[in-house]
């Protein structure tokens, strides 16, 4: 299992305008090929929006990023940002 974690810095109009655009796409992350688990955090009074997720493979994680970028779906939240997306992958250690 691979475990991707995503660390938003939302821009000058806050969470919210990332929240409602998190809404309407994430179902369609969720039912993605090799996806198993999607959860959102937000940090503290709203200073970081933290996503961790559970997909089969990195493989599979590559592939919906792909899709996410080919579409446009990664720039529109991007342009939201006060800094680009940090997106960690790592593997289950077996422990």
């Amino acid at each position: 299992m691979t475990m991707v974690w995503v660390d938003l810095k939302p821009g000058e109009e806050g969470c919210q305008p990332i929240l409602d655009f998190l809404s309407g796409i994430l179902p369609d992350t969720r039912s993605f090929d090799g996806c198993q688990d999607l959860k959102v955090y937000i940090e503290g009074d709203g200073e970081g929006i933290v996503f961790i997720e559970y997909w089969d493979s990195a493989e599979h994680y590559q592939r919906y990023l792909s899709w996410r970028t080919e579409t446009g779906v990664l720039n529109q939240l991007v342009d939201m940002l006060a800094a680009p997306p940090v997106i960690r992958i790592a593997e289950d250690s077996g422990i």
